[in-house]
């Protein structure tokens, strides 16, 4: 079976020069925006590109903080956490609708590790972890939708766990879809959270 394969094109443009370019480290701004490259668009097997087509805003982006950069602006390091973290979500939703389980919520609480360890040379690093801590709120959650007493309540509770062991079975597929986490080296562990709607708090 030959591969679906997609390609994605973004535009990064440098906006930092102060006026001296990089005569020296401190000179020039780490600013840039990241805007939409385009896609193709021709005759049902790919025709030649004939220019963009829509396209989502620009993304103002920066260095970390820590390397000379705005902490107003995304930095490459925060962007490569939300791409892993985008992914997953998405592949739980749809995974979720496969399942029969209702998602009224979500709401991911993701890091990532960098370690500057001399990979590449002086001053390269590389990840060392992520970690995804989504937390999903799901329509008739812990609370059950039968009565409080009797075996209304036992079949409440059972059909909660359902919903439970439906929703972790989600993500545990949703990370060995994840067609970014799949892309890297790195382990990115992930610790789900099940509530009810009520419970879920930003």
């Amino acid at each position: 079976m030959s591969a679906d394969r997609h390609e994605y094109d973004v535009v990064v443009t440098w906006t930092g020069n102060r006026g001296r370019g990089t005569a020296t480290y401190g000179a020039y701004g780490r600013e840039h925006e990241v805007t939409y490259g385009g896609s193709r668009r021709g005759d049902s097997v790919g025709g030649p590109t004939q220019g963009l087509v829509g396209g989502p805003p620009a993304i103002a982006g920066s260095a970390d903080p820590a390397f000379r950069g705005d902490p107003t602006r995304w930095n490459p390091e925060q962007l490569l956490v939300a791409a892993v973290s985008q992914c997953h979500m998405l592949w739980f939703l749809h995974l979720a609708v496969e399942a029969g389980v209702v998602v009224t919520a979500y709401q991911d609480r993701a890091h990532g590790v960098m370690v500057v360890d001399g990979t590449g040379g002086p001053g390269g690093g590389r990840f060392d972890r992520g970690v995804l801590r989504p937390v999903v709120a799901l329509a008739g959650g812990t609370e059950g939708s039968a009565s409080d007493t009797g075996h209304g309540a036992d079949e409440g509770d059972a059909a909660t766990r359902r919903l439970h062991e439906q929703a972790l079975s989600a993500h545990h597929e949703a990370h060995a879809r994840c067609f970014i986490a799949n892309s890297l080296s790195i382990p990115v562990e992930v610790e789900p959270e099940i509530r009810t709607p009520e419970s879920l708090k930003p």
